[in-house]
């Protein structure tokens, strides 16, 4: 199925409403939005996400920073965590069957959808 840009740009904005009033959206609505609605696969998916995040997370940490919402110690640590567990990730993403990707991030979704709720 050919993309079409403007399923790809109504998935971008949703993506970045919820990234900006939440502080996510990346995986949680891309990540779906290409699999489900523009048919791509779990790899590809998982890939170009990642691609949209810098700057979408560029533009909602202006906002916030600008705001005061932002505590910059604790965002350099998880910082020096995060761009680690992202290079590990991206390896071995490969190395995984893209069904038993799909399910683990459907279970994970659903753990943090269950634990946020009863919060």
């Amino acid at each position: 199925m050919p993309l079409s840009p403007l399923r790809a740009i109504a998935l971008g904005l949703l993506a970045g409403t919820v990234a900006g009033m939440f502080g996510v959206g990346g995986g949680i609505i891309v990540v779906p939005g290409l699999v489900l609605w523009l048919k791509f696969n779990q790899y590809d998916a998982s890939g170009t996400s990642v691609a949209t995040i810098v700057a979408a997370a560029g533009a909602a940490l202006i906002s916030f920073g600008l705001d005061g919402s932002v505590d910059w110690r604790a965002a350099v640590f998880i910082t020096i965590g995060a761009t680690t567990g992202a290079a590990i990730g991206a390896r071995v993403l490969h190395l995984i069957p893209a069904r038993v990707l799909t399910r683990s991030f459907s279970v994970l979704l659903l753990i943090a959808a269950v634990r946020m709720a009863l919060s």
